[in-house]
């Protein structure tokens, strides 16, 4: 099966043509965060503040990158389990989220909320962090610094590997029978 190459930031065009299964190479500008940045961010929205990067169109990818090695933009930066940003991810995408990387299934009230909103969720390959830090280019942390590596860390990829794993239509891979 061929790969889908799709770039950043995502429209709903997009979105809407990628199918649970599809396999994607995904290039441009992705975000890190975890649940700690999730949870200051939501909480900074909550509060009428602005959240700190332009969420339209963007993809987090719930990883936290370990330090670079000598001349490498990132050390290894493999996925997470998703379901620990399940309360944070339907603001999120009220707010303009797109896509989602990591790992595992998602709870009813997500997929619920990328009905609604047009979201995709991509699975990422757990135990390959190694291999997927070859495709960052560059990465820079850009907010919430203070909490290490779960801070918001953008990162520049070129034809990072992916699933889509829940599709914007609500189906989902976890679920298939």
């Amino acid at each position: 099966m061929a790969s889908i190459e799709i770039t950043t930031p995502l429209t709903d065009a997009i979105v809407k043509k990628l199918r649970t299964g599809d396999n994607v190479l995904i290039t441009g500008t992705i975000y890190t965060a975890r649940d700690a940045a999730h949870k200051r961010l939501v909480e900074a929205v909550d509060k009428g503040e602005k959240p700190p990067i332009e969420m339209k169109g963007q993809i987090f990818y719930y990883a936290g990158p370990s330090p670079a090695p000598p001349g490498k933009p990132i050390g290894s930066v493999g996925p997470t389990t998703s379901y620990r940003m399940d309360a944070f991810a339907p603001k999120t995408m009220e707010l303009g989220l797109k896509g989602m990387i990591g790992k595992g299934p998602r709870s009813e009230e997500v997929i619920e909320a990328m009905k609604k909103h047009g979201a995709v969720y991509f699975a990422a390959v757990g135990g390959a962090g190694a291999l997927l830090a070859k495709c960052v280019k560059a990465a820079k942390p850009v907010a919430y610094s203070d909490l290490g590596a779960e801070a918001i860390t953008e990162l520049t990829v070129e034809k990072f590997p992916a699933i889509v794993a829940t599709d914007s239509r609500g189906n989902d891979l976890y679920q298939r029978k």
